[in-house]
């Protein structure tokens, strides 16, 4: 544990007169110092455009980015020219909404969601509803913050085009039935796309083995950079699908009455793209394979349930989370004291969690409350730390009530 902890520089500072208890994992997860120095390395001796130039750092930059493209290839066992760089997942969702969504579904078609998704999988189907009139059905949760799957034969049917939804709850953690819901949609020839912003940092993808059509998640909750994301379909769909941006890059040739568009994966990425942080998400995935998934599952899981336990143990705290179904996030509410304040008063102990409804206000408004609190724990975290914010958390709540 200290030779993990060790990589992360932010994780030695102080917050004030107390130590920074990092538990903000499922908003962002802290870098490793090789991704940072990656990052560095960039600008200081490789800074140049990719693709274009015919000079030594030209070369190497754009040797560079592309290794990084077969690195996350590999990562969740896809073909390189089906990756696609985006700004993050939300601009990976509008790619499928807008490039494929416009273009194959059509009034009266139906896909499904969940009301357990963030509303980056939600908001842009919305938008398609009012544009195009598709139906969109739902997969509701039940009292455990689980998903309801007895209804499914009967809200996947003929009818549905697509099946969009997270692998992982980022407001509950909630791990969803994903095989189950995947082989129902493929019975009826439904596409299926998973957001795995919340799945990805704890535990291997593979997107073929999955039997999916496309997915989405972004580097920052993988100890990657922000403002970076990966948008991956099946070579099939990609290349029917229209380009999301339009500009320099993603053509092939231009005349003053038409264009043509770029190869796959560069039909999809106009204009300059954010190259550092596409290498230095590389040493992302090299830090992951140096732990291996075994033993990041192995650490996580432990700290989760220890989590639990001593949550649990103060008698106030109303876990939402499920215990045995849920990995990283774990939700809780306290009653007659807003989350907010409650954030707030452990903020000025150096810890950091999350409050609010983590952009999923249908789930919230069906549990009626405005939103948690949520702890979310990663690789880096100990048990002294989840004792402190368990300690301190019970003292916050004898002075609130």
């Amino acid at each position: 544990m200290n030779s993990i902890r060790s990589q992360f520089p932010i994780l030695s500072q102080s917050i004030g007169k107390f130590p920074l208890v990092y538990l903000d994992n499922a908003a962002t997860t802290q870098k490793p110092l090789s991704v940072i120095e990656a990052l560095n390395e960039y600008y200081l001796a490789q800074n140049s455009n990719i693709h274009r130039g015919a000079h030594h750092l030209a070369n190497k930059a754009t040797e560079l980015y592309e290794n990084s493209r077969n690195t996350i290839a590999q990562f969740i066992g896809a073909k390189p020219h089906e990756v696609n760089f985006t700004k993050g997942t939300t601009e990976s969702i509008n790619i499928l909404m807008y490039c494929f969504g416009k273009k194959f579904l059509k009034k009266g078609d139906a896909i499904v969601l969940t009301e357990m998704e963030h509303h980056a999988n939600l908001v842009p189907w919305l938008y398609l509803k009012e544009e195009i009139g598709i139906e969109i059905r739902y997969l509701y949760m039940n009292s455990n913050c689980e998903l309801e799957i007895d209804p499914l034969e009967k809200i996947i049917d003929e009818k549905v085009k697509l099946v969009s939804l997270a692998y992982v709850s980022n407001a509950m953690g909630t791990i969803h039935p994903i095989e189950t819901i995947i082989n129902q949609a493929k019975r009826h020839q439904a596409l299926v796309h998973l957001d795995l912003a919340q799945a990805i940092a704890h535990f291997p993808i593979h997107v073929e083995k999955l039997n999916i059509d496309f997915c989405s998640f972004s580097a920052h909750k993988v100890f990657g950079p922000t403002g970076l994301g990966i948008f991956w379909g099946k070579e099939k769909w990609l290349l029917q699908m229209n380009p999301f941006l339009y500009g320099g890059e993603m053509i092939k040739e231009v005349f003053l009455d038409h264009a043509t568009y770029n190869e796959l994966p560069y039909k999809f990425e106009a204009g300059t793209p954010n190259i550092g942080d596409v290498i230095a998400f590389e040493k992302s995935i090299r830090f992951i394979d140096s732990i291996g998934w075994n033993r990041i599952s192995e650490i996580e899981m432990e700290l989760y349930h220890y989590l639990y336990t001593k949550l649990e143990k103060i008698a106030p705290v109303k876990i939402l989370s499920p215990k045995n179904k849920s990995i990283g996030a774990l939700s809780f509410i306290v009653e007659n004291i807003h989350p907010f304040d409650i954030g707030q008063m452990l903020d000025a102990k150096g810890i950091a969690i999350r409050t609010g409804h983590h952009c999923c206000q249908p789930m919230m408004r069906k549990l009626e409350i405005e939103g948690t609190c949520r702890a979310s724990i990663s690789i880096y975290n100990t048990k002294e730390e989840i004792d402190f914010f368990a300690n301190t958390l019970e003292k916050t709540i004898s002075r609130l009530q």
